[in-house]
């Protein structure tokens, strides 16, 4: 199991896909986490998802810890293949309870309801091809693997 879950093509491929996914959701989960970049917190977060959005306490609590402890083992390369699993279940998640009927495009204009789920597909594909090629160069797996 150790194997499948570590193993890496150790390219740049993955380096470049791990990257952008981490870099891309740390913003989001140090809002939701830590109340910074404008968020509101653990606290704030856990009242929007399960007073407003009506979540379970579980779902909302594996939404901060995907997007904070996920892009953090993303950018350090540790067990990508696992974490591109998690936020590949979460972005959809995301589209089918939030964003599926705003449409495609997100909202640039600020005419729509909402943001459309084209970001979401672009994670979506990236979290994939990190779970085929894994962690890639300079990359904790790498260390872990060999």
């Amino acid at each position: 199991m150790k194997n499948k879950i570590f193993r890496t093509n150790n390219d740049w491929t993955g380096l470049v896909t791990r990257l952008t996914i981490g870099l891309i959701l740390f913003p989001h989960g140090a809002q939701k986490m830590l109340g910074i970049f404008g968020g509101y917190g653990f606290s704030g977060t856990m009242g929007f998802f399960t007073g407003t959005m009506h979540l379970p306490w579980l779902i909302g609590f594996l939404v901060i810890i995907i997007e904070f402890f996920g892009s953090l083992s993303l950018i350090a390369g540790f067990a990508s293949r696992l974490w591109s699993v998690l936020v590949i279940i979460e972005m959809f998640g995301a589209v089918i309870t939030t964003h599926l009927n705003n449409g495609f495009f997100m909202n640039w204009a600020g005419t729509q309801k909402g943001e459309g789920y084209e970001f979401h597909l672009l994670i979506i594909g990236l979290a994939l091809a990190t779970l085929i090629d894994g962690s890639g160069k300079f990359s904790a797996d790498e260390k872990i693997a060999n």
